[in-house]
């Protein structure tokens, strides 16, 4: 099986690293990652300029970058071969509810969805990399399941892992996306010409957090894995619209 590996956190990343060494007993490594990180970058290509791809002394390449180029790139020039799976993180924070729409992690996958491959990603609730180890076994699990009994295509799974020890790790749920509060104001300051600048706030707490959703399940100990699609056409409203364009025509 041949694996492509990505991520958002940058090439030097520990859960990059984590997820390689959860990843290499099942196939042909490949690391494509960006060089600087690029949290919350979502599905965003560079368009503006050319983009260069360097390797490490480690083999990795690295990409100046989003994580979606680095996908796209191996996909339709780099690699010689297409891969089998395409896996991205470990991330270093959750994407759980509404950061699926942000994260520069779950976009590397949805890259290879989009090109009709099965992709996973995989985020550590808490940053810090605290029990990276255990996040890195709880990932191969769920890779050995695949590879033991592979989901039907279009498969675009969306995996968090508790920051918890290994045997203090419940078990795998499948969940659906919680919801998150708006979020925090932005914070405004000066820079040293006393112009304003601002930050982007803080992510919004869990608003919708019942039994059932990515936050409940990894506030319990377990690993959650969302099944995510891509089309956002609110179908129980396209009736509506079509009657209230017949309206005003």
């Amino acid at each position: 099986m041949r694996i492509l590996v990505s991520n958002d956190d940058g090439y030097l990343a520990p859960g990059l690293q984590a997820l390689v060494d959860a990843a290499a007993r099942f196939g042909e490594i490949t690391v494509v990652a960006p060089e600087q990180n690029h949290s919350g970058a979502s599905n965003s290509l560079t368009l503006s300029r050319p983009l260069t791809v360097s390797r490490a002394a480690n083999g990795f390449y690295f990409i100046n970058g989003t994580p979606t180029d680095c996908v796209h790139i191996a996909l339709t020039g780099l690699l010689d071969e297409r891969p089998d799976l395409v896996i991205s993180g470990i991330n270093n924070g959750q994407n759980m509810g509404d950061d699926t729409l942000y994260s520069g992690t779950v976009a590397a996958a949805m890259e290879g969805h989009l090109f009709g491959i099965p992709s996973i990603a995989f985020s550590l609730v808490d940053k810090g990399w605290t029990h990276l180890d255990s996040a890195s076994a709880w990932a191969a699990k769920v890779l050995a399941r695949y590879i033991e009994a592979p989901l039907l295509p279009p498969m675009l799974l969306n995996v968090n892992l508790p920051n918890l020890a290994v045997g203090e790790v419940r078990g795998i749920q499948g969940t659906r996306l919680g919801k998150r509060h708006p979020s925090e104001p932005v914070i405004c300051a000066q820079n040293p010409r006393g112009e304003p600048i601002y930050w982007i706030g803080a992510a919004g707490g869990a608003k919708e957090a019942g039994p059932g959703t990515d936050f409940h399940a990894t506030a319990n100990g377990w690993v959650s894995v969302t099944p995510l699609q891509i089309d956002l056409t609110q179908v129980e409203q396209l009736p509506a619209v079509t009657q209230w364009l017949r309206g005003h025509a």
